[in-house]
């Protein structure tokens, strides 16, 4: 049986100063969340191993994400941060040549303030070192920025793309349009896979059900097809709306008439194929 993958999750020792973005209504964020918490929330979910990914944009994090994965089985790989727009960018990518477990980068393009951060000329030339080196790239956006990802993904069409959290589209709101036009327009580039992570804490956290976020889940698995989806936590984000094992829950009763082989595919075999685990 194909092993089961959290593809996304993220650890960390909690500051003040460096997660500022974690404001009162997250409150229940603002502790340590540890690799032995992470075990123990995957024991209650039946799931074999994760991903970790950046929450910080510091190489320090990105480091000692790696630290902890060469400790534990439990993490077969790291979506890390690396300068990817800087001028030292590749002798960062040398610094890391070494470390198997570094699967790929990210970096938090819906915190720029500049709308068209990913069609830089030195954040693309930062990504057209990354091929060489075997690393995927998670893409972290809102949905409004769906259009300028697809000329994105389109400059780099051998590179291997992965979306985070479906492109937050406005559950909250219960919008759908243009969020699924675009998310159909991204999947015809099959260089592209989709996380089905974050999608509780896009809808209303304390009234969010199974069946307000079928459209979006519906929308998704017809745009990307179960051969290009990897289910995801976002872990422990998604404490503030879902717990672990509830999401995880969601998701075998959402695919259950899916075919074994598409099941297996999305719960663990595209994120081992897609990351190299």
């Amino acid at each position: 049986m194909t092993k089961r993958i959290d593809a996304h999750h993220h650890l960390w020792r909690y500051s003040e100063d460096e997660y500022g973005w974690i404001d009162e209504s997250m409150k229940k964020l603002r502790r340590d969340f540890l690799l032995t918490d992470l075990v123990d929330e995957m024991r209650t979910a039946n799931i074999d191993g994760a991903v970790a990914v950046q929450a910080r944009q510091t190489l320090e994090e990105t480091r000692w994400l790696l630290e902890l994965a060469d400790q534990s089985d439990a993490i077969r790989g790291v979506v890390g941060w690396a300068p990817i727009a800087e001028e030292r960018f590749e002798a960062v990518l040398d610094e890391f040549a070494g470390r198997p477990k570094l699967k790929g980068l990210r970096h938090v393009i819906q915190g720029e303030s500049d709308e068209n951060y990913i069609l830089r000329d030195d954040f693309n030339r930062g990504i057209a070192a990354m091929r060489s080196r075997g690393l995927v790239y998670d893409v972290l956006i809102y949905e409004r920025h769906l259009p300028q990802t697809i000329e994105f993904v389109d400059r780099h069409p051998e590179q291997m793309f992965v979306l985070d959290h479906i492109a937050k589209p406005r559950i909250r709101e219960g919008i759908i349009e243009p969020w699924a036009a675009g998310m159909r327009e991204l999947a015809r580039r099959e260089n592209v896979s989709c996380k089905l992570s974050g999608v509780v804490t896009e809808a209303d956290w304390n009234g969010w059900t199974a069946e307000g976020l079928k459209p979006y889940l519906d929308v998704v698995v017809e745009a990307f097809g179960p051969s290009r989806l990897m289910a995801g936590s976002d872990w422990p984000v998604c404490l503030v709306a879902c717990e672990y094992a509830r999401w995880f829950g969601l998701l075998a009763n959402y695919f259950a008439g899916f075919s074994e082989s598409e099941r297996e595919a999305i719960l663990g075999g595209n994120a081992v194929r897609v990351y190299g685990l």
